[in-house]
């Protein structure tokens, strides 16, 4: 008989309307079986390390009708809620994996989690010179969108100006690092001094500035951007976006990955300064980490050996527990969080 153990879950009690709070969500207990059932080809993971990602907040929301996921997760009140994990294969029914298989991909927030192997991003050839949390950043979607979001959709050239909003987070963190790579000048808003200053004494950003400090945003990006920006980095949406509409320069790119100012608000802040991309012919696209998936392994070759080489530095905020699970994906939306956010739920 296969065994049966403990299987504790974050589950969402209640749709969410503005702010997540802590009591939004619950950790119940329950129980698995450590066997694929008979037949079927999906993959039974031990969650080892779990991402907590802004974008999973507007999973939390009602589904609209006729709204479409841009992910393959989607969240139910009374059923766990899900995001990027790596994770150790217990069983599986698929050829593609057997026990013992170190993975990362989508998974539930749970201690074990019954997934179709789709869901399976990567097999993780670890070598211990690299943490395994790392693939739920640096070596996982937030590197795969930083790369994705600077290279491919925001073309950008050797020498070019870049501003990156939410600079010190999981993704905007390597976007700074991968421009200097390139021989850009960089600038990061970030909210506080403390990440202000690991912007400029960690990662290698040229500038940064607390956006909570600056009472005129344009006025800051004109004191650092005299002669415009090429490509901003969009994590934020709102009076950023606003203010970096305005200094542009001709034919910049606007990225935009992010809205995290806008995924609280029951009314959305509006833009003004639209007009700055016909008169400035700037490309503004969004994208996610989905469209270019395709691009893992060209992106794990690039990012291995500048890490290794100790050219790019990566800073882990970890939380111990799913217990803790909802106040540290609620930290985010406060900015409680040093660095990439990440709970560990079990050691191998």
């Amino acid at each position: 008989m296969a065994e049966v153990v403990r299987n504790k879950r974050v589950v969402l009690r209640n749709y969410v309307t503005g702010f997540p709070k802590e009591s939004d969500m619950e950790v119940v207990e329950g129980t698995v079986t450590l066997k694929v059932p008979q037949g079927s080809k999906e993959v039974l993971l031990k969650n080892l390390y779990l991402s907590c990602d802004p974008f999973m907040r507007n999973l939390m929301n009602k589904p609209q009708e006729g709204t479409e996921s841009s992910t393959t997760l989607n969240y139910s009140a009374g059923s766990a809620i899900g995001g990027f994990g790596v994770s150790k294969v217990i069983d599986s029914g698929s050829l593609d994996y057997k026990y013992g298989d170190l993975v990362w991909g989508i998974t539930k927030w749970e201690e074990y989690s019954l997934v179709p192997s789709a869901q399976i991003i990567s097999k993780i050839e670890h070598s211990h010179d690299v943490p395994l949390s790392y693939y739920t950043g640096i070596l996982g979607m937030p590197g795969v969108t930083a790369y994705a979001g600077l290279f491919e959709v925001g073309s950008l050239q050797k020498g070019e100006r870049v501003f990156v909003s939410a600079a010190s987070g999981a993704v905007g963190q390597l976007v700074g690092q991968f421009a200097k790579l390139t021989d850009c000048y960089v600038v990061g808003s970030a909210g506080s001094k403390d990440k202000v200053d690991l912007l400029k004494n960690k990662f290698g950003f040229d500038e940064g500035f607390n956006y909570k400090e600056e009472p005129d945003l344009n006025a800051a990006l004109k004191r650092y951007f005299p002669e415009g920006i090429d490509v901003y980095f969009e994590n934020v949406g709102g009076k950023t976006l606003d203010a970096v509409l305005l200094n542009m320069r001709v034919n910049g790119r606007i990225p935009a990955c992010g809205m995290i100012s806008q995924y609280n608000l029951t009314q959305p802040e509006g833009v003004t300064n639209l007009a700055n991309i016909v008169f400035k012919k700037i490309r503004m696209q969004g994208f996610n980490f989905f469209d270019y998936v395709h691009l893992y392994p060209k992106f794990l070759e690039f990012v291995l050996s500048h890490l290794r080489e100790g050219k790019i530095r990566y800073v882990e905020d970890i939380a111990e527990g799913l217990e803790n699970g909802p106040a540290a994906l609620v930290g985010l939306f406060s900015g409680r969080n040093f660095g990439k956010q990440v709970l560990l739920v079990a050691r191998e």
